[in-house]
């Protein structure tokens, strides 16, 4: 008698699977995200570089448009992480666990290091890495712009939208903070 292909599948392995599928997605989003932060960085000094070499102030507000960008694409990768942990944690792992009758939780990393000490003031102190990051070096170089010659009525209207999306990103980073 041959056997097939699905003789072989069981639950646990399909969930171990997809397990390990997460993780890998998981990893590959932490690695993005925390390269975000780089880039943005080095995207904005480049911005003021250019504005300051060229004597162009107006180019200050670019930086806004990168950090609006790449702060939600930040937010929107952090999001999936967490997504991802708060799933093998509630619904994974608790699933496997009644399939392997085990007697502690499966995937116990995924409950631990949420309980470590000091990982309040760790996420805050991100928090405020993240706002400082995406909203007040966007808001410096707008400052610097609206202190210039170059402030003209449109370009300050359109300055005063960024500042109000900025502020919703930044309320989007505080409200997902998970202190």
């Amino acid at each position: 008698m041959a056997v097939t292909f699905m003789d072989d599948v069981t639950e646990s392995k399909v969930l171990l699977a997809e397990y390990d599928r997460l993780k890998e997605e998981q990893k590959t989003r932490i690695g993005f995200r925390d390269n975000l932060l780089y880039f943005t960085l080095a995207a904005v000094t480049a911005v003021v570089t250019v504005a300051v070499h060229s004597g162009q102030s107006r180019l200050l507000l670019s930086a806004s448009a990168i950090c609006l960008i790449l702060g939600w694409t930040y937010l929107v990768n952090d999001e999936k992480i967490t997504a991802i942990g708060c799933y093998v944690r509630d619904q994974l792992g608790p699933r496997l666990g009644e399939l392997s009758s085990a007697r502690g939780a499966v995937f116990g990393w995924e409950v631990y290091h949420r309980n470590v000490a000091g990982r309040t003031t760790r996420k805050r102190l991100q928090t405020a890495v993240d706002l400082f990051t995406y909203l007040i070096l966007p808001l410096v170089c707008t400052i610097a712009f609206w202190c210039s010659t170059a402030a003209r009525p449109l370009l300050v209207l359109t300055s005063v939208a960024q500042t109000l999306a900025l502020a919703a990103l930044s309320w989007q980073f505080i409200r997902r903070a998970e202190w």
